[in-house]
């Protein structure tokens, strides 16, 4: 039993950007469950928008961040790289996109479409990257080829997908 739930704790952490819209996923559920009756479909947008924003990019970078400065030769290692300098680059942009995430994630759309831009096209390099890294290097590490690699692809198309459900409700104002 303890070995599974080292495994389960393994998974969690280590595939952090699919745990992380998971969690997001579900506070938004609690959100909506808890919001004014009837629940509008806009209401639910800006539910799902606000927590995914929070979780995936704000929370999510945040521990990329913690990660990347701190535990770099481990992170390296799951990658599938030797460790680098530019580990510590790649951590302050994620400690970036983390700030913007936590002060859009409740706010103006504006704010979240900035917050959501930036770390897509970052998660969207890096899926090309890894492509790269599969394909002339055979680097089929988990953290290069495993769920890493699908959730460099699916937060963006998710976060732009919120994105434009949200644009389309013509909802500016934040609902209650």
């Amino acid at each position: 039993m303890a070995d599974l739930i080292a495994s389960i704790i393994r998974f969690v952490l280590s595939n952090y950007s699919l745990t992380f819209l998971v969690v997001g996923f579900a506070f938004a559920l609690f959100a909506i469950a808890r919001a004014e009756k009837p629940v509008s479909s806009a209401t639910v947008v800006e539910k799902l928008l606000s927590w995914y924003v929070f979780w995936s990019i704000g929370v999510g970078y945040f521990y990329n961040f913690v990660m990347h400065a701190f535990f770099g030769e481990m992170v390296a290692s799951f990658i599938g790289w030797p460790d680098s300098p530019f580990q510590f680059e790649v951590a302050t942009a994620s400690l970036g996109f983390s700030a913007v995430g936590f002060l859009a994630a409740f706010r103006s759309f504006d704010l979240r479409l900035a917050a959501v831009v930036g770390p897509a096209l970052f998660m969207l390099g890096a899926a090309a990257g890894h492509v790269y890294q599969m394909v002339e290097h055979r680097n089929f590490a988990p953290g290069n080829a495993g769920v890493v690699f699908y959730m460099d692809i699916a937060i963006p198309l998710i976060g732009f997908g919120l994105l434009w459900l949200r644009h389309r409700s013509g909802r500016q104002e934040m609902p209650g």
